[in-house]
């Protein structure tokens, strides 16, 4: 199986009412399935804008963009990825498990085939206790597991990530990477996740891309060298604050 996204000098410049914004310049990206990466960089790099372009949410200004093997428009009429966000984005009128089903149900998926799977997604992110609850009654971190589990419902190949824990406290945040991790070894989905925290890209990542900006390019694509399942262990590998480093001194351009 070949690259399940794969960029090639691709650029995307903003037009403004005094000019224009070069928001990424030349970007070259591979992705193989199964893999878990993150982008990392300064606020103003291009990490969102990347992550929107894969998900046809923007045209890319130049340069040749493949995802799934196909272009990411047909990617998305195929529904190859799945989407989630800083904000869990549910809808206040539906329940957790009819927030699940709506992209099965804009696919005119059977009710009881939509009801199954929707079910069998909120058990795997752990709230099959909560199933019929709105999303008011949920916390920030039960509400993004819901909206995991939304974009999973349709086993996309790829799962793209925007900062989906960026809001959450410390506690909150550890055990959803950790519960994020046991999802992504569970169903063989590619992710690409967004974040500014350099201990949350090396412990959940394959591979960390490291972005600078003015314009956003790539710097560095590093590998993480650390065992799986990962821990409370794995934050207190010596291997695991070497990475860190690594990462900080990509960032500071040395």
């Amino acid at each position: 199986m070949g690259e399940i996204v794969a960029a090639r000098r691709v650029s995307k410049v903003f037009k403004t009412g005094k000019g224009a914004v070069e928001a990424l310049r030349d970007i070259d990206l591979t992705i193989d399935p199964g893999e878990f990466v993150s982008l990392i960089g300064p606020s103003g790099c291009g990490k969102s804008t990347l992550l929107r372009l894969v998900g046809d949410l923007l045209t890319p200004t130049a340069g040749e963009l493949v995802v799934n093997g196909k272009t990411p428009a047909q990617s998305r009429l195929d529904h190859d990825y799945g989407i989630a966000f800083q904000k869990a984005t549910l809808l206040d009128w539906r329940t957790a498990i009819e927030n699940v089903e709506l992209p099965l149900e804009l696919m005119n998926v059977g009710r009881d085939q939509r009801r199954a799977r929707a079910t069998e997604m909120l058990e795997m992110v752990e709230l099959g206790e909560f199933v019929n609850a709105n999303p008011w009654q949920l916390s920030g971190g039960m509400q993004q597991r819901v909206a995991i589990a939304r974009a999973l419902a349709l086993r996309p190949p790829l799962l793209l990530m925007d900062e989906p824990f960026g809001a959450l406290d410390e506690m909150t945040r550890e055990s959803m990477q950790q519960e994020l991790l046991r999802i992504w070894r569970e169903t063989d989905t590619t992710i690409i996740f967004v974040t500014h925290s350099i201990p949350e890209a090396v412990f959940l990542s394959t591979r960390v891309v490291v972005m600078a900006s003015r314009p956003g390019r790539i710097v560095d694509s590093m590998p993480v060298d650390l065992s799986h399942p990962r821990g409370v262990d794995t934050r207190e590998d010596e291997r695991f604050y070497t990475t860190l480093t690594e990462v900080r001194e990509a960032l500071r351009g040395r």
